[in-house]
């Protein structure tokens, strides 16, 4: 064997070391749980489905507790933002915590994710067909209330949790996570809104916010918002709104808060979930070291 072949069988031998190496030290973090949960609820007299995603148990550090990521929609996002904390989380990438993200399915999610009864469409015309989709409304109240007193209770006795909880939602569920920062801070640390329907009920959101924030309060939260190119073009204040919102948050000048606003330009309604929701956890963490 000349010199050269033995070089050559040493660095494949090498090579296949590190490989294997690598996906032994990568396995656990693939190897993440989804449980599906058929939760009673007696706060909204129904059952509820809950997708639970849990990273595997970490064998060196058998106490280890995770932040809660409470995830609106969670039929259309939870896969996606589980995929997100996995691979943000993961050994050689290690820019956020790993986490439990817990995704609440929807029922009837107009009544759930709106904060008022109203018939005021997307237009701000009234809706007055007897099959509207704006009916039923104004239930976040007591969807909000499912959340504090039967989920979150369930979710911090059943798993290793830690007090750095996160709502996230997207249109009607972006306009419920600022709802529920506006009126119950005290429930999460952190909130993702991505393009919060806030045209809805004439505004009704962002009248409260302006009315709820006094100029330079103590707000010691952390809030993500984003849109897209959604009322731009057409006839609504979809991005209007949002542009308000912004000012508004901006204007109090806030003591502790934590916010960014991105505008994704080249995205719909319903791709910008992708972007936002990447760039959210990023936000969120970016001063995050692994302990």
């Amino acid at each position: 064997m000349t010199q050269t072949s033995r070089i050559s069988i040493f660095v494949m031998l090498f090579v296949l070391i590190a490989l294997n190496a690598t996906a032994q030290k990568i396995t656990p973090y693939l190897q993440s749980t989804k449980k599906i949960l058929t939760f009673p609820s007696k706060v909204l007299n129904e059952t509820r489905t809950i997708y639970i995603h849990c990273p595997k148990a970490d064998s060196t550090n058998p106490n280890k507790t995770y932040p809660v990521l409470y995830l609106m929609d969670g039929e259309s996002h939870f896969d996606m933002l589980s995929q997100y904390s996995d691979y943000l989380g993961r050994w050689d990438v290690n820019v956020i915590p790993q986490m439990i993200i817990v995704g609440i399915v929807n029922t009837k999610r107009t009544r759930d994710l709106t904060p008022t009864e109203s018939i005021i469409n997307y237009f701000g015309l009234p809706d007055t067909s007897k099959v509207s989709w704006m009916k039923p409304s104004g239930g976040n109240e007591r969807f909000l209330q499912f959340i504090r007193e039967e989920l979150m209770p369930y979710i911090n006795s059943h798993y290793k949790t830690e007090p750095h909880n996160i709502l996230a939602g997207h249109s009607f569920g972006g306009l419920a996570a600022v709802y529920c920062l506006f009126t119950h801070p005290e429930m999460f640390q952190m909130y993702i809104s991505v393009s919060p329907s806030l045209w809805w009920d004439r505004e009704y959101v962002l009248k409260l916010a302006d009315q709820k924030l006094k100029k330079g309060a103590v707000l010691n939260k952390t809030l993500f918002l984003s849109d897209a190119n959604e009322g731009v073009s057409d006839s609504s204040t979809f991005h209007t709104n949002v542009l308000k919102l912004d000012a508004i948050l901006k204007g109090k000048t806030l003591t502790g808060l934590n916010y960014q606003y991105n505008y994704y330009s080249h995205e719909t309604h319903m791709t910008e979930p992708l972007p936002a929701y990447y760039d959210a956890l990023r936000f969120i963490y970016k001063d995050w070291k692994n302990p």
